[in-house]
């Protein structure tokens, strides 16, 4: 069977609620290898909840759906504040990537306290810009960013992972619509080991099954490399359309 699209490779999936320092509840989902556990975690922060972006904006979902089979990595999904998915509405209302940070806090707390191995930080187009505004302050392995606009977060946020050690990968898309690569590289110079991979083709979103197979790679060789190259067959246990 061809892993693409919507199809979903087993794994023990559990809905799960984040509770906030401010006391909100956020809906979400945590993904993770059938048998044994993680050999690392995705801790996912989802487009802008403004313009459509929520926990099953595809690139996540389908991190979710075929990363615990494929490289044994856990996913952990969900939505920020005042963000509605089939999962649910979490509590609370949009703020613009202020209040958000309690949601970032939630999750990596949710994952410390589950004793899941090695989190991982991965946000997409706004989710990176509270990773790169919050992501500093919590115990992670590293920050992999996809399509950063770099509205919210400002030079100075993205300067103060000069001295952090922790791994930066940002994957910046050919034909973004907000930052393309030339403008990527001068806005990420002051974090010299940010590793910046300009995507031939890509655009903002993502779209299609060749660009994403792109970035679950990308992803996959930050976090657990001994994984790849990811199957493009799959010839295991069941697996459903989602």
């Amino acid at each position: 069977m061809e892993i693409r699209g919507p199809l979903m490779l087993p794994a023990r999936r559990e809905d799960i609620e984040l509770e906030t320092i401010d006391g909100l509840r956020l809906v979400g989902e945590l993904a993770l290898p059938e048998n044994g556990e993680p050999r690392a975690m995705l801790v996912t922060l989802h487009p802008l909840p403004t313009a459509g972006g929520f926990m099953d904006s595809h690139i996540l979902r389908k991190a979710a759906a075929r990363l615990p089979a494929l490289a044994d990595i856990g996913v952990l999904r969900f939505n920020t504040r005042g963000t509605e998915s089939p999962r649910g509405r979490s509590d609370g209302e949009f703020d613009g990537g202020r209040a958000e940070a309690f949601d970032l806090a939630a999750a990596v707390d949710f994952v410390r306290e589950r004793g899941l191995p090695r989190p991982w930080l991965v946000g997409w187009s706004f989710g990176t810009e509270l990773a790169l505004k919050y992501g500093r302050d919590h115990e992670i392995e590293g920050t992999i960013l996809l399509s950063p606009p770099l509205h919210r977060a400002t030079d100075d946020d993205v300067a103060a992972w000069a001295g952090d050690t922790r791994p930066m990968v940002v994957l910046v898309p050919e034909f973004d619509d907000y930052l393309r690569p030339d403008a990527a590289m001068r806005r990420f110079s002051t974090v010299p080991h940010a590793t910046l991979i300009p995507v031939e083709g890509g655009k903002h979103l993502w779209v299609g099954e060749h660009q994403t197979r792109r970035v679950l790679t990308e992803i996959v060789g930050a976090v657990h490399p001994e994984a790849l190259p990811l199957p493009v067959q799959w010839h295991g246990g069941a697996a459903h359309r989602d």
